[in-house]
């Protein structure tokens, strides 16, 4: 990833696999109103694997950045897909099927099944999978950014925080909540912003983990490391 400035205008220039997923996303989130705001798209080449947009301004993070987080992300989740899953090919720089399926058991159920054999994980997710009816949420699918890690998270000298690096797709909105607790935890403000704007389901404190589990088993994937075993973990509640 590249800053450059072509005309006195500072742009990013990206290069990868997964560039025409990453733009695909970024028009999506985009196309969404009152959602968090992401850079606009300038050139994307998929033949070539570069994508440019444009640069993000940034500015130390204050509480306001994560009330209007709070609320613009509520505001994204309001968003209705086609269904379950579709969207991005990667999380990352981890692949995963993209085609959309009829239900939430059944999509989540496929990319934990995909995720686990990668891994060979299979004997600690396989129990959650087939439980997965039981322990999912009503409600959804929304659209998601899918890879919502603090990292993805741009504190904007405008007061706005935005998005970069989506994976989206039909999803459950407690999913990219999820994300955002696995490396750090989410400000209460955060929290009380986006429920004045979508309430969030009663459980959702205890469902987070759960959906932490597809990014785990995606760190286990790319790293390795110590995520295999936080995967044990995580799954042995909910087998």
């Amino acid at each position: 990833m590249w800053r450059i400035v072509v005309d006195g205008r500072p742009l990013v220039a990206k290069h990868g696999r997964g560039v025409l997923d990453e733009a695909r996303g970024l028009r999506a989130l985009a196309a969404v109103p009152g959602a968090p705001p992401v850079p606009e798209i300038v050139a994307v080449d998929d033949d070539e694997g570069l994508l440019v947009t444009t640069w993000v301004t940034t500015t130390e993070r204050v509480p306001s950045h994560d009330e209007d987080l709070g609320c613009s992300l509520a505001k994204l989740h309001h968003a209705r897909p086609g269904g379950w899953g579709g969207g991005s090919s990667f999380v990352g720089d981890c692949p995963v099927d993209a085609a959309p399926v009829g239900d939430a058991s059944t999509f989540y159920g496929h990319r934990l099944t995909e995720l686990a054999r990668a891994t060979h994980l299979e004997d600690v997710v396989f129990p959650v999978v087939n439980r997965l009816a039981d322990l999912l949420p009503p409600g959804g699918p929304s659209l998601v950014h899918g890879d919502l890690w603090w990292g993805n998270v741009l504190w904007g000298a405008d007061g706005r925080a935005w998005l970069i690096d989506p994976s989206i797709h039909g999803g459950h909105p407690e999913e990219d909540l999820a994300m955002l607790a696995l490396f750090g935890p989410i400000p209460g403000r955060l929290v009380a912003a986006y429920n004045e704007v979508r309430p969030l389901s009663d459980g959702w404190l205890d469902r987070q983990s759960l959906f932490q589990l597809v990014p785990l088993l995606v760190h286990a994937v790319l790293f390795g490391n110590g995520y295999p075993s936080m995967v044990r973990e995580v799954a042995s509640r909910y087998a």
